[in-house]
């Protein structure tokens, strides 16, 4: 009775542990509180809608940059690789799905033999073969769902890369529109200081100038060459960077003008500065939901997932297999006796796996799997907290952009009123031209970097719209 009593409780502590092992994914560990840190002073406006819940052909309004966009994400190399990383993920988790099927082989054989001076004696054996796994202890369904989580990742892998792809193209494109809106700058500056040479080239022929002004404002003039050279090369560098996303040959891009096209608020209303990157039109809604929408943050919960169910494939290798095999065919062999015609074959096994000593490899795999679990939650964290610093950096970017902004429009417009006033003062006699050359140099170096802080402001909008998981979709 004892013993009876000893073999009923072993088998309810198995039935309950093995029921364990079936245990669904359940995430447990807590993203940080104050994910975004400190946000700027009106670098933020919550809303109903999140920015990043906007599609990238919403975001990006230049039916140009659409077109590009749209090229980038048919040709990539890397999100082509990114999408077959899918299928093949598809295939194993297939596969997995599978494996509570039984297998069936079909396994002719043919003998022949002879003793002696005997006849030679000719056997077969046609069977079809069976072999099936049950799944008492939840190995396989442990399996099938780590394969599901290893698909997520795929998934969510090719939403990064996509995303990426997707900010790639557009700051290359509005580079290319700066590039342009500063080659436009240069040229102006060129015919403008051509002109003053020529006039200081003028007044030394009539003896009214020295040939050090000459010197000083030709040296100017050419310093704008060679500006408008490099920039030409800069363009033609970036648009051969382009073409490598576009998996195409160096080639011309077609653009529109720089600020022709707002980013992602029509409504916005003033000047080119404004409509590119005003975060007063920065709807960044709940920060809690936001992250969930970065493809990064939800790869990392897979793979959580992913390490979970490997866990419960490692617990569940310590519980017996149960195997249950067959055959059936058609044979002429009957157990040393040769029938012909040959007779049905048919036989059935069950078979009970129990590892006592496996050299320690249970052990160690499943002591692995749980490192791996806790590897796998500290990397969430750390995604998470990533997640959020770039969302507080973009976000600080956008301001200074802003603010900076106003600052760079106010310098042009006084050295621009500087640089006319000189130079009528000089026409008159009343300034020197080391007066007109530095009023020269001041306003270009105004007008290139008031052209290169708004390209900083729209890459800060770009970038934020990424890190609160845009442009995957």
């Amino acid at each position: 009775m004892n013993y009876k009593n000893i073999i009923v409780a072993a088998a309810v502590s198995l039935t309950v542990t093995g029921c364990s092992l079936y245990n669904k994914y359940e995430q447990k560990v807590e993203a940080p509180a104050n994910t975004f840190g400190t946000v700027p002073e009106g670098g933020a406006v919550e809303g109903s809608e999140s920015l990043a819940q906007m599609s990238w052909r919403e975001f990006f309004t230049d039916p140009l940059l659409q077109q590009l966009i749209e090229q980038v994400l048919a040709n990539n190399t890397d999100l082509n690789s990114a999408r077959i990383a899918v299928e093949q993920s598809e295939a194993s988790l297939k596969a997995a799905k599978m494996a509570y099927l039984p297998s069936l082989y079909f396994t002719p054989q043919g003998t022949l033999a002879k003793f002696d001076n005997s006849p030679w004696s000719k056997t077969y054996n046609l069977p079809l073969q069976l072999s099936w796994d049950i799944d008492v202890f939840g190995n396989i369904t442990s399996k099938k769902r780590a394969a599901k989580a290893v698909l997520m990742q795929a998934q969510m892998m090719e939403e990064a890369v996509r995303s990426n792809l997707v900010s790639s193209v557009a700051q290359q494109y509005f580079m290319l529109q700066v590039l342009d809106h500063q080659l436009d700058i240069l040229t102006q500056t060129d015919s403008l200081w051509k002109a003053s040479l020529e006039t200081q080239k003028s007044l030394f022929e009539n003896g009214k100038a020295y040939s050090t002004a000459v010197n000083q404002l030709e040296s100017s003039y050419l310093s704008v060459k060679t500006q408008i050279v490099d920039i030409h090369r800069s363009i033609h560098s970036t648009e051969n960077a382009l073409c490598k996303l576009l998996a195409i040959p160096p080639q011309h891009i077609n653009r529109s003008a720089w600020g022709s096209s707002a980013l992602h608020h029509p409504d916005a209303q003033g000047d080119t500065g404004q409509r590119m990157f005003d975060t007063r039109f920065l709807k960044i809604g709940v920060p809690a939901a936001l992250l969930e929408l970065r493809p990064d943050i939800r790869m990392a919960n897979f793979a959580m997932e992913e390490a979970f169910y490997n866990t419960q494939a490692a617990r569940s290798a310590f519980f017996p297999n149960v195997t249950l095999s067959g055959t059936i065919g058609w044979t002429n062999n009957g157990g040393g006796a040769v029938v012909n015609p040959g007779a049905m074959l048919l036989n059935f096994v069950g078979q009970l796996t129990q590892p006592l000593f496996a050299r320690g490899q249970l052990i160690a795999n499943l002591k692995i799997n749980k490192l791996s679990e806790q590897d796998m939650q500290k990397m969430y964290v750390q995604t998470v907290i990533d997640a959020g610093n770039e969302v507080n950096e973009a976000l600080a970017d956008c301001q200074v952009a802003r603010e900076k902004n106003t600052y760079y429009h106010r310098q042009v417009q006084v050295l621009r009123e500087a640089y006319i006033g000189t130079h009528e003062l000089m026409d008159n006699g009343k300034a020197n031209y080391l007066e007109v050359l530095t009023a020269q140099e001041s306003l270009l170096s105004a007008q290139l970097s008031e052209a290169m802080n708004m390209y900083n402001g729209a890459q800060a909008v770009i970038a934020l719209y990424i890190a609160l998981g845009g442009g995957s979709k």
